[in-house]
């Protein structure tokens, strides 16, 4: 599969308008296309690398007026310091390379990881008003 989006060939043939029909399971809009290669890519490849070292990645959304794929990230991947460079170096760089539509990748916080993130914010705001001094 791999080999067939890095020839640039089509991803699916259209059939033609004597048939009658469209092929089975062939994709009417271009986008869904794309999010079709998107999600294939990051099952197949981006995934199960993803997993290896404890995280997980979700396909989000593809806004196709700006080109970037929105993913979320879990389990030790989210709110990791290094889950920018995994984004940018790895998985932008992946789809990017096979899939010409995308140009960016951005990352969707998780409610967990916002919720989190709201409370410790909190605890520190309550420590600060207190006069305890963060060291």
């Amino acid at each position: 599969m791999m080999e067939h989006f890095g020839s640039g060939a089509a991803a699916l043939e259209q059939a033609s308008a004597d048939e009658g029909a469209t092929i089975k399971g062939a994709v009417e809009d271009e986008d869904d296309e794309v999010v079709a290669m998107i999600e294939e890519l990051l099952l197949s490849r981006i995934r199960p690398a993803v997993q290896e070292d404890g995280g997980d990645i979700f396909f989000s959304r593809f806004d196709a007026d700006t080109g970037i794929v929105w993913l979320e990230l879990a389990g030790s991947c989210a709110g990791c310091p290094s889950s920018s460079v995994t984004l940018k170096q790895g998985v932008e760089n992946m789809l990017r390379h096979y899939i010409p539509e995308v140009v960016a990748v951005a990352e969707v916080e998780s409610d967990e990881l916002m919720q989190t993130t709201s409370r410790e914010q909190s605890l520190e705001d309550r420590l600060r008003a207190a006069g305890i001094p963060r060291d």
